[in-house]
């Protein structure tokens, strides 16, 4: 399950070090905006990010209302095409990990969650010390401000976002990111700043391709 921020990253590079053959990168995003929610990734971008992995991946448009369904169809066409599990990148939410893994289950795939229980600091620690780098596209205004759109996440970043106290892997939703370096990719994914916009009490980051 791939949103393109550093956890999924993070558990895509995690899953293949220990021996899983990770064949396909499934993406939803808003099919009225053409962004991922919340992070507000265009699906041209998961598509580079994808190109860089060199893993096939699937981009489905939908709905909020329509996402629980839309899910359950593509969990099933995955069973039918062969496939054992899927592997997503949650860390400590257990009702957001529980509906995942209810739906995964109930189609008899496995459900691997490769960060699931660690402390975040450390995730973030793991994701820059071993080359990822990803830049913040989304932030809660009542949590972050606008400051933080377009901050790489890098070796000065944990410090940094934990003097916010706020959760240092945004697993709260105070801030999405866009990966764009590091193990898990072949190559660099290159992008450019585009404009912002807020919606809701977030702000956002257009990241565009070069």
């Amino acid at each position: 399950m791939w949103s393109g921020g550093k956890d999924s990253a993070l558990a895509l590079q995690r899953a293949t070090a220990n021996g899983l053959e990770v064949k396909r990168l499934i993406n939803f995003y808003d099919a009225v905006t053409g962004r991922v929610r919340f992070h507000a990734t265009r699906t041209e971008m998961i598509r580079a990010q994808a190109i860089a992995a060199g893993i096939e991946v699937r981009v489905i448009g939908t709905s909020w209302p329509a996402m629980e369904a839309r899910l359950s169809e593509e969990l099933a066409m995955l069973r039918e095409e062969g496939f054992v599990g899927v592997v997503l990148g949650d860390i400590h939410l257990a009702e957001v990990r529980a509906w995942y893994e209810e739906r995964v289950r109930a189609v008899g795939l496995e459900h691997v969650e490769p960060l699931w229980g660690e402390s975040p600091a450390q995730l973030v620690r793991e994701f820059v010390e071993c080359g990822g780098r990803a830049v913040i596209t989304c932030v809660d205004l009542s949590r972050l401000d606008t400051s933080w759109l377009g901050r790489i996440i890098d070796e000065a970043f944990l410090d940094e976002i934990s003097a916010t106290g706020v959760d240092p892997c945004g697993e709260n939703g105070e801030y999405h990111s866009f990966a764009f370096r590091g193990p898990m990719f072949a190559g660099q994914v290159s992008w450019r700043s585009g404009e912002t916009r807020s919606e809701s009490g977030f702000s956002q980051l257009d990241v565009l391709p070069i």
